[in-house]
Formats: C-alpha cells, sequence, structure tokens
C-alpha cells in the first residue's frame, strides 16, 4: 500500500471512530474517490459510540423522509444547468432574418390557418412576442391591432383586459367581445388566471399568406419526401368525413 493510500485510511479509521461519520460523509471529508466498499472493508472492525449511532440512525431516517422531495429538488438543479448551458448557446441580439423565421414557425403552430391573420394563447410571453414581431417585421403598432378574449365565468373581465392591453399595449376600446365560457363541471388542471387572448391583424390575409411563404422555403428540402409518402397513401383521404364513434 502506497502512503498516500495508508494516510487516506488512517484518516477514515479517524473520522469513523472519532467522529462517527457515514460512508459518504467520510468519502466527502477526503475529497477522493474511495469506493464506499472500501470503507467497509477498511471500517467493518469499528463499534460505533452510542451517540454516533443515534446520529447516522436519525440522519438516515431524515433521508428516507424528504426521498422523493431530495430527487424532486436534485432533478430540477440538473434542469436548472441545461437551461443556463443551452441560453448560452443563443446570441443575442437575435437577427432579423431568424427573429422572422421564429415568428413564422410561431404562426405555423398556433395562428390560424383559415381566418384572417391571428392567434390565440394563454401565455402572455408568446401573446407579447407576437404582438411585437408583427410590429418590427410588418410595421404595425399595437394600437392598429384588434383583440378577444376567452374567460371563465366567475374571471374579472375589466381586470382581465387591463392586463392584457397593460402588456400589449392594445387599447382597451379596441378589444371586442369577450368569450364567456359555460360553467362546467370538469376539473381543469391548469389554472388559466388571465384567460385566452386571441391577437387579430385586421386587413391582414396576405401577410398571413406571406409567413407561409417563408415557412415554405424553410421545408423545401423535405417538402419532396412528404408528397412521395403522401402519394402513396391516397388511400387515408377515401373517408372524408370523421364520425366520432364514441
Amino acid at each position: 500500500m502506497d502512503k498516500n493510500y495508508a494516510d487516506l485510511k488512517k484518516e477514515a479509521y479517524r473520522l469513523r471512530k472519532d467522529l462517527g461519520l457515514s460512508y459518504n460523509e467520510i468519502r466527502r471529508k477526503l475529497n477522493s474517490s474511495v469506493a464506499k466498499s472500501t470503507l467497509s472493508t477498511w471500517l467493518k472492525d469499528i463499534v460505533l459510540k452510542p451517540g454516533h449511532k443515534e446520529r447516522l440512525y436519525t440522519k438516515r431516517i431524515e433521508v428516507l423522509s424528504r426521498g422523493s422531495q431530495s430527487q424532486k429538488e436534485r432533478r430540477s438543479r440538473e434542469i436548472d444547468k441545461i437551461i443556463t448551458k443551452a441560453e448560452n448557446q443563443i446570441r443575442t441580439p437575435i437577427s432579423k432574418e431568424a427573429y422572422r423565421l421564429m415568428g413564422a414557425a410561431l404562426y405555423w403552430a398556433e395562428g390560424s390557418k383559415y381566418n384572417m391573420f391571428e392567434i390565440t394563447n394563454s401565455d402572455p410571453h408568446l401573446i407579447l412576442f407576437f404582438v411585437r414581431w408583427v410590429e418590427k417585421i410588418f410595421g404595425l403598432p399595437p394600437k392598429n391591432l384588434k383583440a378577444r378574449l376567452n374567460i371563465y365565468p366567475q374571471q374579472d373581465e375589466a381586470k382581465i383586459k387591463k392586463f392584457w392591453s397593460k402588456l400589449t399595449g392594445i387599447p382597451i376600446g379596441s378589444f371586442g367581445k369577450s368569450y364567456v365560457k359555460p360553467i362546467s363541471k370538469g376539473y381543469k388542471r391548469n389554472n388559466l388566471y388571465y384567460g385566452t387572448m386571441r391577437v387579430e391583424v385586421p386587413k391582414s390575409v396576405n401577410m398571413k399568406h406571406q409567413v407561409f411563404g417563408w415557412i415554405n422555403t424553410t421545408l423545401k428540402d423535405i417538402s419532396p419526401e412528404v408528397d412521395f409518402v403522401r402519394t402513396k397513401w391516397q388511400s387515408l383521404k377515401i373517408n372524408k368525413k370523421l364520425v366520432n364513434l364514441i
């Protein structure tokens, strides 16, 4: 056994016998990669003092009682690290081209495909991004936009309008009639404290087509593959009207 290893064993023995530390605590104190199985072999003959036994037992119970909460906290820290690393991978300010495509992709996912140029969502970040995006890309300020709310009967319509108006800059006078959902006995897990906001861009059908032109350009590489597979599966379109069998 080399001198360093012998010193580690000697110090581990002292920490266990004199202080009654657990194997994990000893490993941290030694700042070493000595395995717990190795410590168990080194220290198996030590008889812990009653006070030390009581402390380790109490500590073990605390760990067991925290269990899932401890795992949840650890996972939360892991997620924070992932997000921070990802944030550092994006250079700001974002170029106008990237900004244009980000808004187009957002509209592709959340925007109306059949009516005017409009988007509906409950996320304040998403709504404000869309309003600012319309202003930067198309030159339309918030005062030129229209809005509508989708809320629950128990919510304060006037206050929610003030919230969205303050956030987006769309005048309260530009809000149309709100849709109030009928009372339901169903349980909804997500509380939409601000209701759902629909932002409408007046006289904007051409803008919508323009956005889908940008999307088409980004999909050029995969469009032929999609068209090929669609052609092979034309039979799926035979039943034009889907029927709810439930």
